[in-house]
């Protein structure tokens, strides 16, 4: 065998190898790793989710318009989703954390309808969907585990329209901080305590809201002792107290 492949060769054990380590400790396993796979199918895996990115804070890792290959698991960081309108005007449309999905948006038409930009410094795992399909065929159980990844974030977008549609400004922001610390949790973060990535004028993008009311109703939690706010840092004071705001918009 040639010196030159021999060596290519390596170069991808040592890769997948490096991969298969970090994956193993990595807090996105439950999107690239689901459970009940045999060694074999996680190799098959392993293997195909073979790109990270790196973006800084401000980079955009795709934009509305641009053809949909990929997948991204967000390894660290947060981004937001962006759509621009022919005027000029931005919306904010979701809020993506480590341990969670970014690029669906681009499976129905095969073009992004939105930009992903980075809140903070971050970190991708790019898994090519073209090769997902081929190996969810493969693995029944890697496609349910995707399609429950995906209704995952129908459920969320649709709880966003309910926002929009129906509360009022104090119930819109409990139920974005709830919903926020919730998600923390469940990636094992504390659910009480943690610095917003986003500016208010994002929140109140996102929420239908303007700057001064999204501050307003931050200062009035803040008086009301439900939180603390000090810049971006928050923390929950009465978990109850926001459920009790959110609760008067669904009794």
């Amino acid at each position: 065998m040639a010196r030159a492949e021999l060596l290519r060769q390596q170069s991808t054990h040592l890769v997948l190898a490096e991969l298969k380590v970090a994956c193993a400790n990595c807090n996105v396993r439950e999107i690239c790793q689901p459970a009940g796979l045999t060694q074999e199918e996680l190799d098959q895996l392993d293997a195909l989710v073979n790109v990270r990115r790196k973006l800084k804070r401000g980079d955009t890792l795709y934009r509305a318009g641009e053809p949909f290959d990929a997948l991204y698991a967000v390894r660290s960081g947060f981004f937001k989703a962006r759509v621009t309108f022919e005027d000029g005007r931005d919306q904010v449309t979701g809020f993506s954390m480590a341990g969670e999905l970014l690029g669906m948006d681009g499976i129905g038409h095969g073009t992004h309808n939105c930009d992903a930009v980075a809140l903070e410094d971050s970190e991708v795992c790019s898994i090519p969907y073209s090769r997902l399909e081929e190996l969810s065929r493969e693995i029944s159980s890697l496609q349910r585990h995707f399609h429950k990844l995906m209704s995952r974030e129908i459920v969320r977008e649709s709880g966003v329209m309910m926002l929009l549609g129906a509360m009022r400004a104090e119930e819109r922001i409990a139920a974005f901080l709830l919903n926020l610390s919730q998600r923390l949790n469940a990636r094992g973060y504390s659910p009480l305590e943690f610095n917003l990535r986003m500016t208010r004028e994002e929140i109140g993008s996102y929420l239908g809201l303007k700057l001064e009311t999204v501050s307003r109703a931050f200062s009035k939690f803040h008086n009301d002792g439900l939180i603390e706010v000090e810049q971006k840092f928050v923390r929950i004071k009465s978990i109850e107290g926001l459920k009790q705001i959110y609760a008067h918009h669904v009794s």
